[in-house]
């Protein structure tokens, strides 16, 4: 049987990683929006808009036609922001083989409907399998070679363990799972905790808070995710804990650092403005104090951090508010 060529939709610095990656294991397509990136990506072996100076797979193939993309994949992986999800897939759809799986990067939740980007692929792909790959992953950390886990899931196993030779590498170690709604949910629930760990160094607080605020939001993305449909267990995994662990320690992560840069003043607005890539907890700090009123779930560190990106609370002012709550229940992750 011949190996499955693999297509890489978006360019960005993940998508980019993914991609290098899975040109380990198969003949791998980049698809690029600007045509000049695509041409560096393939001449030069590199992304010197996301990833400047960290060398590429030398078999990976960049373009910016998304029919050629398309139509030549056996595996199509999805690695746009959510803002731009949905339209990208209408673009692709007419071109997209039937039948072949589509795997989702991108870790948030469609504004104004707070879809999974699963559930948009179901939707706008009819009839093609729809998975996810997360975990706790930083981009340059791997092109450097250190290793790092991953969860794909698809709600079909066999299909998940077939998608998992072709990105799994001897530093990526890729396990399986059958729960996608979860390991979605922890992808983009992950987000906002990371603002507020950021917002807790940005502020001094010390450790003990940090720690405080790690394990008490993910207590709240793990009562969210399961009244939405999740598995508990997942949340305690790579795609919820780990995930949150990386994003809220690590000075690469881009929602630790606008809680940081909040913490001494600025705005979201402001921070987001001058920066080139997306930051996926504004809009999931949204989506998540909506869903846990919807849902009848207590998720005061999703409601305070939602009032300083998006309604314009201070960190500070966020931080007080949380100290005025009384504590409930440990059991269970009250």
């Amino acid at each position: 049987m011949r190996t499955p060529q693999v297509t890489v939709v978006g360019a960005g610095s993940w998508g980019t990683t993914i991609a290098s990656l899975a040109a380990c294991n198969a003949p791998t397509l980049l698809w690029a929006r600007r045509p000049e990136l695509a041409e560096q990506i393939t001449a030069a072996h590199e992304n010197p808009d996301y990833l400047a100076g960290f060398a590429l797979h030398p078999d990976l193939r960049a373009t910016s036609e998304i029919a050629e993309a398309a139509a030549l994949a056996d595996v199509i992986i999805m690695a746009v922001p959510t803002h731009a999800f949905r339209r990208t897939l209408t673009e692709l759809a007419p071109h997209a083989r039937p039948w072949i799986p589509v795997v989702s990067l991108s870790k948030g939740l469609e504004e104004g409907t707070h879809k999974r980007m699963t559930q948009l692929i179901e939707e706008e792909l009819p009839g093609h399998p729809a998975g996810a790959l997360s975990g706790p992953n930083l981009a340059k950390e791997l092109l450097k070679g250190q290793a790092a886990a991953a969860v794909i899931a698809m709600p079909d196993h066999s299909v998940a363990q077939q998608l998992q030779a072709l990105v799994r590498t001897t530093m990526f170690r890729v396990y399986t799972a059958t729960d996608v709604i979860g390991v979605e949910l922890g992808g983009a629930f992950k987000n906002v905790i990371g603002i507020a760990a950021g917002m807790a160094d940005g502020l001094g607080t010390g450790d003990n808070t940090l720690a405080a605020v790690i394990t008490r939001g993910v207590a709240e993305m793990t009562r969210l995710g399961v009244a939405m449909g999740g598995d508990p267990a997942t949340f305690a995994g790579l795609t919820g804990l780990g995930d949150a662990m990386a994003t809220c320690i690590s000075p690469l992560s881009r929602n630790r650092t606008l809680g940081v840069e909040i913490a001494r003043g600025r705005t979201a607005a402001e921070i987001t403005k001058e920066w080139r890539m997306v930051v996926e907890g504004i809009r999931a700090a949204r989506a998540a104090r909506q869903l846990a009123a919807e849902f009848g779930v207590d998720a005061p560190i999703f409601r305070e951090v939602n009032a300083v990106v998006n309604e314009g609370r201070t960190a500070d002012e966020a931080f007080r508010g949380l100290r005025e709550i009384q504590p409930a229940t440990e059991d269970k992750a009250g």
